[in-house]
């Protein structure tokens, strides 16, 4: 069988996960003086509220739970005060990317969705990336 060709594209962003997005985005904002920081925003399909922190070289995903099924509430029970959750990198095409990582024994979390930044997302199992949850993530196509 012939491999898919496949592509890994630089990186988006790092998911953190928050137990209470306000204090973290004001700690952004006074601490680090970060002044570039999205308004909280919730994507109820992925039971997430999220904020992105604008930075120089990439941005943090602030992401704090949205509703009972919220994957991020399991995440902070096993971690109060929040951490990394995730690392994202961009992909030139969900689909093909999925077929590859699937050829490559990799296993996806879920079907091409929509995520916080209007792009089809995937996640691939953490047991299978060096016990990293990875975001794979369609590049935006500006118009």
């Amino acid at each position: 069988m012939t491999k898919r060709p496949f592509k890994l594209g630089p990186l988006n962003h790092v998911g953190v996960a928050v137990p209470d997005i306000s204090k973290s985005i004001s700690m952004y904002k006074t601490i680090f003086e970060v002044e570039a920081i999205t308004e909280p925003k919730v994507l109820v399909e992925q039971g997430v509220t999220f904020a992105f922190v604008n930075l120089p070289s990439g941005q943090v995903e602030l992401i704090e739970p949205y509703g009972d099924k919220s994957p991020i509430t399991k995440f902070l029970e096993k971690n109060p005060k929040g951490g990394q959750h995730h690392i994202c990198f961009e992909v030139e095409d969900i689909s093909t990317a999925c077929l590859a990582m699937v050829e490559k024994g990799m296993r996806v979390l879920n079907a091409p969705r929509i995520g916080a930044h209007g792009t089809p997302v995937v996640f691939l199992h953490p047991s299978d990336a060096g016990g990293v949850l990875i975001e794979l993530m369609e590049t935006p196509k500006h118009t």
